[in-house]
């Protein structure tokens, strides 16, 4: 069974039919998905969705869809995903309309939380493309710490940071 997570402002929950909105939102829209291999049509968002809620059923371990309690919305996904032989990592995307309220951070600290505290995890990694500059801000307000560069099998070389427990 995936967990649910609630935070102050937000819950943590399990990918679903429910949220195929948000994900196409994001997916489909050519700004906010491009350090995601995006835009993508329809059946490629389908395609995510679904990778997203397998990965938890064949790994333990995956992301949940951000929903404001404010309203119920779906705002954009955080948690954990690792592709075939990449390194496992904290991941997470907002729609653009989410960005800006510090959803994203409210989002990390709760899942690096179940990281360390639930799945026993002695370290928790992320990496991203070096254009993007927005998930590297976030990184290192989540105090992440670069530890090395490696290079990855789509041939792109990344840094790779350990984020701490949060407080």
């Amino acid at each position: 069974m995936i967990p649910t997570i609630e935070t102050e402002r937000l819950k943590l929950v399990p990918p679903s039919l429910e949220c195929f909105d948000a994900y196409e939102k994001f997916y489909t829209d050519e700004e906010a998905s491009k350090m995601y291999g995006g835009p993508v049509n329809k059946e490629q968002v389908w395609a995510r969705l679904k990778a997203d809620l397998g990965s938890w059923h064949l790994l333990g371990f995956g992301v949940w869809v951000i929903q404001l309690k404010s309203d119920n919305s779906y705002v954009g996904t955080c948690g954990f995903w690792q592709g075939k032989d990449w390194p496992r990592e904290l991941t997470w995307w907002v729609t653009p309309e989410g960005r800006g309220k510090g959803i994203a951070t409210e989002a990390s600290n709760a899942a690096l939380l179940h990281a360390y505290n639930e799945f026993k995890w002695d370290v928790v990694e992320t990496y991203m493309n070096d254009e993007n500059v927005a998930a590297r801000a976030l990184v290192e307000k989540l105090a992440g710490k670069k530890v090395r560069r490696e290079k990855f099998n789509d041939g792109l070389s990344r840094d790779i940071y350990v984020l701490p427990k949060p407080a």
